[in-house]
């Protein structure tokens, strides 16, 4: 019966591999031989990047699809080019921009949850240089909501980049901005808002933020190849991206070593699309991996509950459009992208502007990590697309 189980299994893998023209790696630990993925749309969804490849639409792409505890299918893709930086792989390392942001977050919630800081206060408590032009009202919970009034970014961000600032300066300005609109009053993606909070995690914990996230998140949750900043990593295995025109020959672009070593709180870490999964992972499993708790169960459900709805000073439209957790976007939703038609109510991810998109469907118990080498300037439909076709996978 066994030699029976494991010879089925094998022909699964058999199928999945022949199925799909690049070779996807199907993984069970399981002796069972019902697979909750259908292998004919798998095959539609590798066929997808098969054609964006050739195509030239993009260069590279990883992705990790997995359901429940036993099933998941890696693959990545890439064009032969002679001149490639970096080999794509199953493991290849990008960096993930906006993916960042809800660990920034995460980190602040685990302080909240230890008791060391509340989600409510405002934040100038523990940046009093942070209180000053109407900025003395955003709470924490704002920053983490996008709902602080804060601007996305500096106006000065391109020159303190082509400078090659430290993060320091990036403070230091954000704390003389100005609101575009009282805090708690409407809904902006902000991501000055997360370079505050992750100084905030900073001096609460009297670590740096790459030290946190690596001590808190990254080593208990074996991401081993994460880490904010390239620092650590091997940088052999990191691709190069696709840039925008305003970064094209300046040397301070997603692809330079400054960059890659600044450590932006809102867009600076770099990861594979098997570490994010163990954190989606830990999530929809209420907060433990692999029998290591990193966050309570009420946490979690807190962190993934629709957070905009209950601020009676936003316009409605903008709950609906703009629907958000604490550092979670949140399904369905007509603003945040990359999620595809078809996800279910309740479901949670983030995208990031390096094209990247990392996402779970709690009714499915089903997560999604693509990573590709086009900015989603150009590859938003594409990963929309992509989301569609990795749900329909699911049974």
């Amino acid at each position: 019966m066994v030699r029976s189980s494991v010879w089925m299994e094998g022909w699964l893998t058999f199928l999945v591999r022949n199925i799909c023209f690049f070779e996807p790696i199907y993984d069970s630990s399981s002796n069972s031989v019902t697979t909750k993925l259908d292998l004919q749309r798998l095959n539609q969804l590798c066929n997808f990047f098969d054609g964006t490849v050739q195509r030239g639409d993009i260069s590279g792409a990883a992705f990790q699809l997995s359901v429940g505890d036993h099933h998941k299918v890696t693959k990545a893709f890439r064009r032969f080019e002679p001149n490639l930086a970096a080999p794509m792989q199953q493991d290849s390392i990008f960096p993930v921009a906006s993916i960042t942001k809800p660990f920034t977050v995460a980190a602040a919630v685990l302080l909240a949850e230890r008791g060391q800081i509340l989600l409510d206060e405002p934040a100038f408590i523990y940046l009093p240089e942070f209180g000053n032009s109407g900025k003395e009202a955003i709470t924490l919970r704002h920053l983490m909501t996008h709902s602080s009034g804060l601007p996305d970014m500096l106006p000065e961000n391109q020159s303190l980049r082509a400078r090659h600032a430290p993060m320091s300066e990036f403070i230091e300005q954000i704390n003389q901005l100005k609101l575009d609109f009282p805090a708690g009053t409407g809904l902006q993606y902000q991501s000055t808002g997360l370079a505050i909070l992750g100084e905030i995690v900073q001096r609460v914990s009297r670590i740096p933020l790459k030290e946190f996230l690596r001590k808190e998140f990254f080593k208990p949750l074996g991401m081993k190849d994460t880490a904010l900043g390239i620092d650590g990593l091997p940088e052999e295995r990191v691709p190069n991206l696709k840039l925008p025109p305003e970064q094209e020959g300046v040397d301070w672009s997603w692809n330079s070593p400054y960059w890659r070593n600044l450590g932006a709180a809102w867009g600076g870490m770099f990861s594979t699309v098997e570490d994010l999964t163990h954190f989606l992972k830990m999530l929809l499993n209420g907060g433990e991996f692999q029998g290591k708790r990193i966050f309570s169960k009420s946490t979690v459900e807190t962190m993934i509950r629709d957070q905009t709805r209950l601020m009676p000073l936003v316009p409605n439209e903008q709950k609906v459009m703009m629907r958000g957790g604490l550092g979670w976007k949140l399904a369905p939703s007509s603003c945040w992208g990359f999620f595809g038609d078809f996800l279910s109510p309740g479901s949670f991810g983030h995208g990031g502007a390096t094209g990247t998109v990392f996402w779970a469907d709690p009714k499915r118990d089903t997560t999604f990590a693509l990573l590709t080498t086009q900015p989603s300037i150009w590859s938003k439909s594409l990963l929309d697309k992509a989301s569609n076709l990795a749900i329909a996978c699911v049974d």
